[in-house]
């Protein structure tokens, strides 16, 4: 997707944000994006790890037969 982009296609991107978001709002932009980048990653982390853990985990017991009550005559 972005292999055809070289660097005359990246100043403009860049041109443009800043045209678009103004100077002083860059820099939180980009705290902003780093913030949810590490959150994302902490994220995957825990995920990968319950995943990890529920496998080493044990096998739950089978669960009983299930019980079906005796066929009685119904009285009519």
């Amino acid at each position: 997707m972005f292999a055809n982009l070289n660097g005359w296609h990246a100043v403009i991107i860049l041109a443009v944000i800043l045209l678009l978001f103004g100077a002083p709002k860059i820099p939180q932009l980009a705290r902003s994006l780093g913030q949810s980048m590490r959150i994302l990653k902490s994220e995957v982390r825990e995920d990968s790890n319950s995943a990890a853990s529920d496998a080493r985990a044990e096998p739950a017991p089978a669960a009983p037969a299930p019980v079906h009550p005796v066929d009685e005559p119904v009285a009519r």
